[in-house]
C-alpha cells in the first residue's frame, strides 16, 4: 500500500541536517578520456561434418569492420568438452537452508580469466505470463539439468522477471548445491496472471458489458516481456565469453506491428551483448480441444458453428510460438517447442557452446554515433569451414545523441547497478509522520548543489531537465514503490545567477507501513548526462508499540518556509498535498535542511509530532530545545506548552519552534529536543549534531 503525495523542486539557500546523508566527491582530479573501443568476438570454426577445427592461430584469421581491415590484439582458444560425462548426481543436503545475499551479474576483471574454459548458461524464468502448471514444469526442468546433466565446464546463472523487474537470483556459478538452494526459493504462482487474452473470435464470452479491448493491454504486456529480455541481455554484456540465455515462457505473441520497435531493440541488445536466446515453451506438447478446455469459457457468436473460433484458437497458439522461434533464430539460438522434455532445451543450449576462438580488436572507427558496424571474419587460407560468430554490433553513443528511449534506458540501467554513480553530488533526508494506526507519511527531500548545474549553463544551455528515478524495497528485496519524475529548470536570468550559491532541492512523499526499507535514488542532468546516486537503509518504527516513552515522529530542522506558489514546482496529486504532508501549513512548506548546516543570520525552525494514544481529549505537553557544545549547555529555549492542535485521526499534536541563532557562536553543537508529559510522567528525547556558520 503506497501513495506518492507530492513532488516539488525549488532553489534553496545554501545551508547545509532522520535519515540524513550525502554522496560526495573528492576535490579536483585529473580526468582522462579515451574513445578507444575493444570489440570482442567469439568464433566457432567447424568443418563440413560439424566437428570443431582446432589448432588455428591468430595469423589464420582476418577480420574487417565495415570493409576496413582490423588488427587482432587478443587471441585465445577456449576448449570446452562437447560430451563430457556429468558429475555425480546431486543429492539433497542435510544442512539447513541458507539464504544467499542479493546477486547481480559481476563483470569479469580484466585479465582474470575467471570464465576461461567455461560454458555460460543463464536460466531466465518469465513469471508474468506462465500459469502455475507451466512454472512447475520449468522449475522441474531446471532442477533436472542441474542434478544430472550439468558438467564441470558449465556455469549457470538464474534470473527471474517478476513484479515488473528483472532480478538476478544467482550469478554464474558451478556450485550445484548453491543453484539448487536458489531454485528452492522460487514459488509457483508469483506474479502470474498477466496472460494475454485474445480479442478475436476465440475470446471467451463472459457476458460482461463492452469495455476496454484486451488487445490494448496485450501490447504493453508483450513490450514489457521483450524489454525484460533486453535488460537481461544487457546484464550479460559485461562478460566477453559466449552466453546462452534459456528463456522459459508460455509463448510470446506479437500484436501486429505494435511490438516491432521493442522486438528490434531486444534482438539488437542480444546481438551486441553476444547473447543467444534459447526459448523453451513451458506448455510442452499441447493437445488442445478445438473450443478450448475447461479452464476457459466457451467463445460466443456464430464463429462457434462455422469453425472460425477453432481456427482462430489454433492460429493464436501458433503465433505465440512464432515469436519464440524468431527471437531464437535472430540471435543464434533455437526454440524448443512441442515437447514435454523441457530440460532438452537447456541441453541444446549447452551443446551449442562447444570449443571456440576468442578474438578481440580495437576498432579504428572511433565515432560514437550508435550506428551498426558489420563484421566479417574469414580464414586466410580459404579452407572450407563454417564460421559462426556475431555479424556486427552497435557502436556506443555520446549522451548528446541519445534518443528519448536511450535516456530512459540509461536511467533504468543505472538503477540496476550495484555500485553508485557519483558524477553529481546528492544529499537526502527521509522523515516519517504517522497518518493513522497503520500508515506513515514519508517525505523525501533531495538536494543537489546548484554549481553542479552551472556546468550545463557554461556549455551554452538555456534550460536543462533534471530527471529523477528511484525505488523503495523492503527487507526481502521486493519493490514497494517507486518514483519517476522530471523537472524543467531555466539556466538563464535570476535563476542562473543563483545556481553557483544555492542548491537545487526536490521533495516528494510516500505512504508506507512500518518496517525496514532500502531506498535507491538517482538524479541526472539531462543536458550533460551526469548522474548521481544515493542509496541508504531506513527504518519506520511502529509507534503503536511504544509504551515506555512518548511516541514522536521524526524531528525536522529547517531554516526556511516556502510559499507553495513561489517554488519551482512539479506537483503530483496536488489536491492531496496539503492534506497529507504535515510539513505544509497555511500554504507554506517547511523545507528540511538535509545537511544540518545553519546560518546565524536565519532563524532555525524545529518541527515534530507527538502522539497521544488513547486520549479522548488533548493532554498538555511541554517541549524545549537545548544546544550543547561539548558537555556544556550553550542555550535552551523556554518550555513550549502544547495544549491544542490534536489531530483526531492520527492523535498527533504538532510541536513547532522558531529559534533565533544570532547569540550563538559559530561552531558545532548537539541539538536536543525534549518532550514531557506531566500527567503520564513520560518523556521523549531526540538529539543530532548541527553546524552553525556566520
Amino acid at each position: 500500500m503506497t501513495k506518492r503525495s507530492s513532488a516539488a523542486l525549488l532553489l534553496a539557500p545554501v545551508v547545509f541536517a532522520q535519515q540524513v546523508g550525502t554522496n560526495q566527491q573528492s576535490g579536483p582530479a585529473a580526468t582522462f578520456q579515451s574513445s578507444t573501443q575493444l570489440v570482442v568476438e567469439t568464433v566457432v570454426v567447424k568443418d563440413k561434418s560439424g566437428k570443431p577445427i582446432e589448432g588455428l592461430t591468430q595469423k589464420d584469421f582476418s577480420i574487417t569492420e565495415d570493409g576496413v581491415p582490423q588488427t587482432i590484439r587478443f587471441f585465445e582458444y577456449q576448449k570446452l568438452p562437447d560430451a563430457a560425462a556429468p558429475e555425480p548426481p546431486y543429492t539433497t543436503p542435510v544442512a539447513p537452508y541458507k539464504k544467499y545475499p542479493s546477486a547481480h551479474i559481476s563483470p569479469e576483471p580484466p585479465g582474470s580469466g575467471k570464465y576461461s574454459g567455461k560454458r555460460l548458461l543463464a536460466m531466465f524464468f518469465d513469471m508474468t505470463a506462465m500459469p502455475v502448471p507451466d512454472q512447475l514444469r520449468a522449475f522441474a526442468a531446471a532442477e533436472k539439468f542441474i542434478r544430472t546433466q550439468m558438467t564441470a565446464a558449465d556455469m549457470v546463472a538464474i534470473l527471474m522477471y517478476q513484479g515488473g523487474a528483472v532480478r538476478v537470483l544467482e550469478d554464474f556459478t558451478g556450485d550445484r548445491d548453491r543453484l539448487m538452494r536458489t531454485l528452492e526459493t522460487l514459488i509457483a504462482g508469483e506474479d502470474q496472471g498477466l496472460e494475454e487474452t485474445a480479442g478475436d473470435e476465440s475470446a471467451s464470452d463472459t457476458g460482461a458489458a463492452f469495455g476496454q479491448d484486451d488487445t490494448e493491454f496485450n501490447i504493453f504486456n508483450t513490450d514489457r516481456q521483450l524489454a525484460a529480455l533486453q535488460t537481461a541481455a544487457k546484464m550479460l554484456a559485461a562478460l566477453n565469453e559466449k552466453k546462452a540465455l534459456i528463456y522459459f515462457a508460455s509463448g510470446l505473441r506479437l500484436n501486429g506491428l505494435d511490438n516491432q520497435a521493442q522486438l528490434h531493440a531486444t534482438i539488437n541488445a542480444a546481438i551486441r551483448a553476444g547473447v543467444a536466446f534459447w526459448p523453451v515453451d513451458a506448455r510442452g506438447l499441447v493437445a488442445e480441444p478445438p473450443m478450448g478446455d475447461a479452464t476457459r469459457g466457451s467463445p460466443g457468436g456464430v464463429g462457434m458453428y462455422t469453425g472460425v473460433s477453432a481456427m482462430q484458437t489454433t492460429a493464436n497458439f501458433q503465433r505465440t510460438q512464432d515469436t519464440l522461434w524468431s527471437i531464437a533464430a535472430d540471435t543464434g539460438g533455437k526454440a524448443l517447442l512441442d515437447t514435454n522434455d523441457l530440460a532438452r532445451g537447456i541441453v541444446n543450449a549447452q551443446q551449442s557452446i562447444s570449443s571456440y576462438y576468442l578474438i578481440a580488436y580495437y576498432t579504428t572507427n572511433e565515432a560514437q554515433d550508435g550506428r551498426f558496424r558489420r563484421i566479417r571474419i574469414s580464414l586466410n587460407d580459404g579452407a572450407a569451414a563454417n564460421l559462426d560468430y556475431r555479424q556486427g554490433y552497435f557502436a556506443g553513443k555520446v549522451f548528446a545523441k541519445f534518443t528519448a528511449a536511450d535516456k530512459e534506458r540509461q536511467l533504468e540501467d543505472a538503477l540496476l547497478l550495484p555500485d553508485p554513480i557519483t558524477e553529481l553530488t546528492i544529499a537526502m533526508e527521509i522523515d516519517y509522520f504517522q497518518l493513522n494506526r497503520a500508515e506513515y507519511f514519508v517525505p523525501l527531500t533531495v538536494k543537489i548543489p546548484g554549481s553542479e548545474l552551472a556546468r550545463a549553463r557554461r556549455g551554452g544551455a538555456e534550460r536543462t531537465v533534471i530527471d529523477f528515478i528511484g525505488e523503495i524495497k523492503d527487507e526481502y528485496g521486493a519493490t514497494i514503490t517507486n518514483v519517476r519524475d522530471k523537472v524543467d529548470l531555466k539556466l538563464s536570468g535570476q535563476t542562473a545567477a543563483e545556481l553557483a550559491k544555492r542548491p537545487i532541492e526536490y521533495d516528494t512523499g510516500f505512504t508506507l507501513l512500518p518496517g525496514a526499507y532500502t531506498i535507491k535514488f538517482l538524479a541526472r542532468d539531462a543536458e550533460t548526462g551526469r548522474i548521481g546516486t544515493y542509496q541508504t537503509k531506513f527504518l519506520i518504527p511502529n509507534l503503536n508499540k511504544v509504551e515506555a516513552r512518548i511516541p514522536i515522529s521524526s524531528v525536522v530542522l529547517a531554516s526556511q518556509r516556502v510559499n507553495l506558489r513561489d517554488a519551482i514546482f512539479n506537483v503530483k496529486d496536488k489536491q492531496n498535498a496539503e492534506a497529507v504532508n504535515p510539513l505544509v501549513v497555511g500554504g507554506e512548506k517547511l523545507i528540511p535542511s538535509v545537511t544540518r548546516v545553519f546560518s546565524k543570520s536565519r532563524d532555525l525552525y524545529v518541527f515534530l509530532q507527538a502522539y497521544e494514544r488513547g486520549a479522548t481529549t488533548q493532554q498538555p505537553l511541554y517541549a524545549f530545545v537545548t544546544f550543547y557544545r561539548g558537555q556544556t549547555k550553550a542555550f535552551e529555549t523556554p518550555p513550549l506548552p502544547v495544549i491544542e492542535g490534536l489531530d483526531p485521526k492520527s492523535r498527533a499534536a504538532p510541536l513547532r519552534f522558531s529559534i533565533s541563532l544570532g547569540k550563538l557562536a559559530p561552531g558545532e553543537y548537539n541539538c536536543q529536543v525534549t518532550v514531557l508529559d506531566p500527567n503520564a510522567q513520560k518523556a521523549a528525547f531526540w538529539q543530532a549534531p548541527i553546524m552553525l556558520i556566520p
